[in-house]
């Protein structure tokens, strides 16, 4: 079960090299999840020299990543890293990291990203300095990730932020410089903003997660990896916005290349696309569906030109901060799609494009904020969060609002985004969870429709719990909780719980 309130919230190489009497093998999965495991010694004799240590990179990497230990530090044996490709010079850290990672699009900063040409690559040792009588072991680990996936990068780049289950709060849609994110100069002239104005504001704000979401842009992911060591409060989850003709999507999870050109001969249709995303292991949700599109905005709205397998979504933006009514606009277009069978989860987005805005004013990022009840902070454990539809949307950017759901039928229990099996005839009692939302009002949508009968059951220092009952008739439906401010404008806005959902649902239309 959710929890309910918020909680506070990782071939044996046969190349020699006399000069540091090293060895080189391939780690087994037992000792190691390691793709290759370099050991050796570098020997008083070897002072103000550099070692090379060879390795081979196979085809087909997407990523290379190093990590270097040494002993006798105690004694001040110094050693510097670096990394070397067929080419030329790759990294070049001094002493100062144990950790080298070089992608296509990012890389640990002292590093190059780009191409990751096969052949025989180096471990670059420096030794500025080690005492005569002294011989320091050494341990490089080589790994390997065939894929941009997130989850598929080696342990230790991927550790979470914070451990253990919680709800965490973040925004998934927002652009810098890298597309068309501005803000003033020190002159006060409109300039493409750097990414970490984006990533202060989101630490100001007290934002746990976010996804920044230039459009069809690769080149933002280096920013991001150097500003994540630093910004260790706040996970920074690669995305994209893909912006096409016909309709912008959400494309999060991965740092590889998508070709974004849909209806030409690389992409001819949407679907294509889609299960080329699904393949890469990203997600992809559908941006401000219900926007207008036009020449103030070429493809905003949704506007596919081909059938879509709406199968191969994994959710949609069911607020976004930019639209007129804060968000309220593109409900139709989730319902609709809920209502015809489809287990999209709604999520929001500020669609930020200056990191500058004031936090109260729409759009600043962080309002909306989405909120994802996770295993830990890391960039997969929120994107199962969000693909379970274990979220809701608070469209008042809030610290503390929070609105969770259970729904109970035959001794069984659901949450937001889960599917309760109520046979026909059976009592099926929701109950809605609210904490920190004074003044507002609750309610509790049947297939969009507000459900009668919503009875406060108890209050608790500003937390309330709502209950309703609900006789299933043995068709598909679907119950999705809310809270409304007094002037109507909605605060809260949870995912569904399925009652009978049938998994006959078209897979296209």
């Amino acid at each position: 079960m959710l929890k309910r309130a918020l909680l506070l919230v990782t071939l044996p190489i046969l190349l020699g090299w006399p000069s540091c009497l090293a060895s080189a093998q391939t780690a087994s999965s037992a000792d190691s999840p390691a793709d290759i495991t370099l050991t050796g010694t570098v020997k008083g004799s070897q002072n103000h020299s550099y070692v090379e240590v060879p390795f081979r990179v196979p085809g087909g990497v997407q990523r290379v990543t190093l990590t270097f230990h040494y002993t006798e530090r105690d004694k001040r044996t110094t050693l510097d890293l670096g990394m070397e490709d067929p080419t030329g010079l790759r990294c070049w850290s001094g002493g100062n990291k144990s950790v080298l990672t070089v992608g296509l699009s990012d890389a640990t900063p002292s590093c190059l990203p780009g191409p990751l040409p096969a052949g025989t690559w180096h471990v670059l040792i420096g030794v500025p300095n080690i005492r005569a009588n002294v011989t320091a072991q050494y341990t490089a680990k080589v790994y390997f990730a065939r894929s941009g996936l997130v989850a598929a990068e080696p342990a230790v780049l991927r550790e979470p932020l914070r451990s253990g289950p919680a709800w965490y709060r973040g925004d998934l849609h927002m652009h810098t410089g890298h597309s068309d994110g501005h803000c003033k100069s020190q002159m006060g002239r409109q300039v493409p903003c750097p990414v970490v104005f984006t990533v202060e504001a989101a630490a100001r704000r007290g934002l746990d997660f976010i996804a920044i979401s230039d459009h069809n842009a690769t080149s933002q992911y280096d920013a991001m990896r150097e500003l994540q060591p630093y910004f260790d409060k706040v996970l920074l989850i690669p995305g994209r916005e893909i912006t096409t003709f016909y309709g912008h999507m959400n494309f999060l999870g991965t740092t590889s290349y998508i070709d974004f050109r849909l209806g030409s001969k690389m992409v001819p249709n949407l679907n294509t696309f889609l299960r080329r995303a699904q393949e890469l292991g990203a997600l992809v949700s559908i941006n401000h569906p219900d926007s207008p599109s036009g020449e103030n905005c070429m493809g905003c709205g949704w506007t596919p030109a081909w059938p879509v397998n709406m199968h191969l979504f994994g959710s949609v933006e069911a607020v976004n901060g930019g639209s007129e009514t804060h968000g309220e606009s593109e409900l139709p277009f989730w319902n609709k799609e809920l209502n015809l069978g489809y287990r999209l989860p709604g999520i929001g987005g500020s669609d930020n494009h200056d990191a500058f805005t004031p936090p109260d004013e729409p759009s600043s990022v962080g309002n909306p904020t989405t909120v994802v009840y996770a295993a830990d902070l890391s960039t997969p454990a929120i994107l199962a969060g969000i693909r379970a539809g274990h979220v809701f949307i608070d469209l008042t950017g809030s610290h503390n609002r929070m609105l969770t759901m259970d729904a109970t039928a035959s001794g069984k229990t659901a949450e937001m985004g889960d599917l309760l099996d109520a046979p026909k005839g059976t009592t099926v009692t929701f109950d809605l969870h609210v904490t920190g939302a004074e003044k507002g009002n609750a309610a509790l949508l049947e297939d969009g429709q507000p459900l009668d009968g919503l009875k406060a059951a108890g209050s608790m220092d500003g937390a309330e719990t709502f209950r309703a009952t609900w006789t299933a008739d043995g068709q598909r439906h679907w119950f999705r909780p809310q809270v409304s401010g007094p002037d109507g404008k909605l605060w809260l806005l949870g995912n569904p719980v399925y009652v009978d959902l049938s998994a006959s649902a078209a897979s296209t239309h």
